[in-house]
């Protein structure tokens, strides 16, 4: 198996390109990340040359976080604000050479949420098309989110088949499944073709995948056998030092 570590929670405690240096050093194959904005693309780019890392992915601008927004793109009225994180975000992936764009929804929901939602994405998607640049939507649990547009991976099958573009893939969470819906495996071998990108972490408390709900023993094993290849997104919250956390890396072997 390989791992991505997701540099929006591991090694926070330092620069995006001394993290990314510290996901070799620790044995990662890949990293990803949040919202990397405010650091300079050439520092980015200088890291990942330097240690030969990939970066998988990068998300859009949640909006006005003092006002608690979450993502724009299923915002009606917030379209030019929507779009202008889209470009923004695939501009920055472009520059780096990051796989995918994650677009964040935001708290919506209705039938006008969900026609922008379904316009925004086709504007990603094609925007995205250039470049090579995989647009990826996450559903996420309303323990964390209350209110997102996105719960469920079938509300995301279901937008993925209104926009019907190629290059938009759901981000698979794990820890978002099982929190909603539960049945992990199954649900994973049903969604696969539309999966983009694999992430994880331990349930119910969203820390290292060795403890909790979730026997990720077996899931890397049923990944496995599924045929992918790609890596997996290690997106926990270490609560300490992310080197003392790292043992779940002996469930692989």
């Amino acid at each position: 198996m390989k791992f991505s570590a997701n540099l929006g929670f591991l090694w926070t405690d330092r620069p995006l390109p001394d993290a990314i240096r510290a996901a070799k050093a620790a044995g990662f194959d890949a990293v990803e990340c949040h919202w990397p904005y405010e650091v300079p693309v050439e520092a980015v780019r200088a890291a990942l040359e330097e240690t030969g890392l990939p970066m998988l992915g990068l998300n859009t601008r949640r909006g006005d976080t003092d006002a608690g927004e979450n993502g724009l793109a299923a915002l009606p009225g917030r379209e030019v604000d929507a779009r202008a994180a889209i470009d923004e975000a695939i501009a920055y992936a472009a520059a780096i050479g990051a796989a995918c764009v994650h677009v964040m929804a935001g708290f919506a929901k209705g039938p006008e949420a969900d026609a922008v939602f379904v316009e925004n994405l086709s504007y990603a998607c094609k925007a995205a098309h250039g470049h090579g640049i995989t647009v990826l939507i996450e559903p996420l649990n309303h323990y964390d989110a209350p209110g997102y547009y996105l719960a469920t991976t079938s509300h995301a099958r279901a937008v993925i088949e209104a926009v019907g573009a190629p290059n938009l893939k759901l981000m698979f969470d794990c820890y978002h499944v099982q929190l909603m819906e539960g049945d992990l495996t199954n649900r994973l071998k049903g969604l696969l073709p539309i999966v983009g990108h694999i992430q994880f972490a331990g349930v119910p408390d969203r820390g290292a995948p060795d403890r909790g709900e979730v026997n990720y023993a077996h899931m890397f094993k049923v990944i496995d056998a599924l045929g992918w290849t790609a890596p997996l997104g290690a997106e926990y919250k270490p609560g300490g030092p992310t080197e003392d956390t790292l043992g779940w890396f002996t469930l692989t072997r």
